[in-house]
């Protein structure tokens, strides 16, 4: 099968030529259902950092990112700006130019033939990014097209096989998106990527979506998976700080099945502190209920004493807590209406139509406030912790996040009776959540 390789062009550090392959990452991307091969309609790949999206068809599933960074303090520089050879080349009387140019700035071309004779010149003013022009032959067989910018001139030699009557011209024909050797149908959008950017990423496949979310550092493959209701493929269960857990996968995302129990309980009174042991609170103090469903930690003694999002912290190794963003993936996943990466997610407050209730347990909650648990993900209606006191067991539940919002609040999930969606909110630390740890791809 004859693979295309789809490119993203997002330009670092300083190019003299346009050099494929230097300072790049490259993604593959396949489709499996607890082992068996599913083809995949699609893949879009969301950079959440930056902004800009890409997607890819089959049988183009190779993903080139060609790194860069926002701050590199090369990216205006004159060395960085492109011209790519026209295509066609050799041309019938008429061809297109592309270029690149990494800031808003004046450019100037000049056409001229052998002699270096002056034909034809162009000076206008230019956005950064992507931008084709055209150009029209006269009398000449081989012409010389100069682009001069920031002080710095690139050249590229045009082979002219028609001839014209009239003096060659050229035009400006508006934003570009670059294309690999003219071999891809897709269009790419303008998708910078800089190393520790949280890339989503969505593959579709009979109308069903599977997600996840990655910064990758290196080249890798990524497996779409479109299993729920099993456990994660290879791994049905592990033993963690002398407890059996077992684990669910929801699509994209394979998580712990359970809350954490991990720790040394403490009372209501005491405030878990960073004394080098991980302390836990169990409902009204009664280990029991830390044996069913899981401690309640406060979001430092979870984290470890970090503030780095998707850190270990207490979760097993190979596993981390999820951050803000990969909520929103599980959400968009399990939402019968709303769908990955829609830009309710981002709300704060109650979202969405009926996540909640497709993530819920089905026995537990007050009144009617039972979910279907459609993944077999049964988040349990523990209550919380707050101010030495145990409150709304049977009505709240839900779990932490690893993510701080712009000040020192740190996200949470939180589900509640009758409510089927999810709340999206932030608090002060000193509350004491529920936590679910999400396996490292």
């Amino acid at each position: 099968m004859k693979k295309y390789q789809t490119i993203l062009m997002v330009f670092f550090l300083a190019f003299s030529t346009f050099a494929f392959g230097q300072n790049t990452i490259e993604l593959t991307f396949t489709g499996d259902n607890n082992g068996q091969h599913v083809p995949i309609d699609s893949i879009c790949i969301k950079n959440l950092t930056q902004g800009g999206a890409v997607t890819l068809y089959p049988d183009d599933t190779t993903l080139i990112l060609v790194i860069t960074g926002l701050n590199d303090p090369g990216k205006n520089s004159s060395d960085n700006f492109i011209i790519f050879q026209n295509s066609p080349n050799p041309f019938n009387r008429r061809t297109t130019i592309e270029i690149f140019i990494p800031g808003d700035q004046q450019i100037m071309f000049e056409v001229t033939n052998l002699s270096g004779t002056k034909l034809a010149a162009l000076q206008t003013d230019l956005h950064r990014g992507f931008h084709n022009f055209s150009f029209s032959s006269g009398r000449e067989k081989i012409y010389f097209l100069t682009l001069h910018y920031d002080g710095t001139a690139k050249t590229i030699k045009m082979i002219n096989s028609g001839r014209s009557d009239h003096n060659c011209s050229l035009i400006y024909s508006g934003p570009a998106a670059f294309r690999q050797n003219q071999k891809s149908s897709n269009l790419l959008t303008d998708l910078d990527f800089t190393p520790g950017d949280e890339l989503l990423m969505i593959g579709y496949a009979g109308g069903i979506e599977s997600g996840f979310i990655d910064s990758p550092e290196t080249s890798r493959q990524y497996i779409l998976q479109f299993a729920r209701n099993v456990a994660c493929p290879g791994l049905d269960s592990l033993l963690y700080a002398d407890i059996w857990y077992h684990t669910i996968q929801v699509l994209g995302q394979c998580w712990i099945k359970e809350n954490l129990n991990v720790g040394l309980k403490i009372n209501g009174t005491e405030t878990q502190t960073n004394n080098g042991l991980i302390e836990k609170y169990c409902y009204n103090n009664n280990e029991y209920y830390c044996t069913i469903e899981g401690g309640l930690y406060l979001w430092d003694e979870m984290m470890g004493y970090s503030t780095t999002a998707g850190s270990r912290g207490i979760c097993p190794a190979g596993w981390h807590i999820p951050t803000d963003n990969e909520i929103k993936v599980l959400e968009g996943t399990a939402d019968s209406y709303l769908m990955i990466g829609s830009p309710a997610w981002n709300m704060v407050g109650f979202r969405g139509i009926d996540a909640g209730k497709n993530l819920k347990s089905t026995s537990g909650w007050q009144g009617n406030g039972n979910g279907t648990d459609a993944y077999d993900f049964k988040v349990l209606p523990t209550g919380y912790w707050y101010a030495s006191y145990f409150s709304e067991r049977t009505v709240d539940g839900g779990f932490w996040t690893s993510s701080l919002n712009s000040g020192s609040q740190a996200y949470y999930r939180g589900m509640a009776a009758p409510a089927n969606n999810i709340a999206r909110n932030a608090f002060d630390q000193p509350i004491g959540f529920s936590v679910r740890c999400l396996k490292d791809l």
